[in-house]
């Protein structure tokens, strides 16, 4: 074979993805080495999963981690949506008012969106925890179960056991999935009625009630540096504005291909995280379908946690109780 002919592109194709049609270029590149999953595979994998994925993203401002040369290549993070995207694509602004500048992100309203992020070399999706009707007040609550480097992952099931204890005992419902990664996330729809400061401050409280009836286990220590790699760190930081992680049924950038995974507690104690894959999970929503579908049902009112924080931050001033 001559250079020339090993360089040549395989030719694009057109994916009819409801009403829009998506061309495709490029669709024999191999994204996934460890199974050789290409970018072709990658669309049919979220066409697998369209209800879940755009459930999970609808009218949430979205930013793009995208391989152009598949994800042993350089990651990049896009906030923007390029010039040049199809005009039924929609988009929403957001501001950042650190850096005096705005961005119009990718908002999915449809599997089509979704299919054209992945023309544009997207395989991860970042939604924020807000929607674009206001996104300065969130819908939802996140709880990332975040394990250290030597923390194992009966370490992550017993923690989550005990966050699913505390929030059926604030009478939220929770709907788990696990990271694509090591750890846990869990999501609550609240009401769009707080912002960002005050959904994380709830998110603190949360978290310090999580070590409270863990300590071994748990840690809250913001630095990394001062914390046991043994444990397991609930993220509340991730509802702070502009931090985002991946979606629900998102794929994440590894080797394997693997994929933020919903879940149900009762198989919580079973599950092996690195099980669910593009190649497991199709055949995974055929039979069980979108076990986050309910999600928006149901709100849950952040005051008792508001009311823990405000606790917290009076035993934090009056300091440690004198001995007796």
């Amino acid at each position: 074979m001559t250079m020339a002919a090993s360089k040549s592109k395989s030719p694009a194709v057109e994916l009819e993805v409801g009403d829009y049609t998506v061309r495709l270029s490029n669709p024999d590149r191999v994204y996934f080495p460890a199974r050789g999953e290409t970018k072709l595979d990658l669309a049919h994998y979220y066409l697998s999963v369209g209800d879940g994925i755009v459930r999970s993203l609808r009218e949430r401002p979205c930013m793009m981690h995208r391989f152009p040369d598949g994800v042993a290549g350089e990651k990049v993070h896009q906030k923007r949506v390029p010039h040049g995207a199809p005009p039924w694509l929609e988009t929403v602004r957001v501001e950042f008012p650190r850096y005096g500048r705005h961005a119009n992100e990718l908002c999915v309203t449809k599997l089509a969106d979704v299919i054209w992020a992945v023309q544009m070399s997207c395989v991860e999706f970042h939604p924020w925890n807000s929607r674009r009707a206001d996104t300065e007040r969130p819908d939802e609550w996140r709880i990332d179960l975040d394990p250290m480097p030597e923390c194992e992952f009966a370490t992550v099931r017993k923690v989550a056991h005990v966050a699913h204890e505390v929030l059926d005992e604030l009478g939220a419902t929770g709907w788990p999935k696990t990271s694509g990664g090591h750890g846990l996330h869990v999501y609550v729809r609240i009401p769009p009625e707080w912002e960002f400061g005050e959904v994380r401050r709830a998110a603190l409280a949360f978290a310090r009630e999580v070590e409270r009836r863990a300590p071994d286990e748990v840690t809250i220590e913001w630095w990394r540096k001062d914390r046991d790699p043994r444990t397991l760190f609930v993220d509340y930081n991730q509802n702070a504005r502009d931090h985002t992680i991946a979606a629900a049924y998102s794929v994440r950038g590894v080797e394997e291909g693997t994929v933020s995974a919903p879940i149900t507690w009762d198989e919580l104690d079973d599950i092996d995280p690195r099980d669910f894959t593009i190649a497991t999970m199709p055949d995974r929503f055929a039979e069980l379908g979108d076990l986050h579908e309910g999600i928006d049902d149901s709100t849950f009112s952040l005051e008792p946690l508001l009311e823990w924080a405000a606790r917290d931050e009076r035993d934090d001033a009056a300091g440690p109780e004198e001995p007796d």
